[in-house]
């Protein structure tokens, strides 16, 4: 069996393939290449969000509301 070493391989530019980036709009998936310009800017600024840090947000509401009763 061969083991290849990954800092071994290296590409040029011209070997290197764009990584087409698709998304979900209004029910349907498209690419982001394709929107105009204020949707591109829209999409770049979107915020990830997990849904542990969303849980752990709403437990600290929780305790808060409680605390208020």
């Amino acid at each position: 069996m061969t083991v290849i070493n990954i800092e071994d391989v290296k590409l040029r530019d011209e070997e290197r393939q764009a990584c087409e980036v698709w998304t979900r709009v209004m029910g349907y998936h498209r690419p982001v290449s394709e929107f105009n310009k204020g949707k591109k800017s829209e999409f770049y600024s979107r915020k990830s969000y997990t849904e542990e840090k969303a849980l752990r947000g709403m437990n600290s509401c929780l305790v808060e509301f409680a605390a208020a009763e």
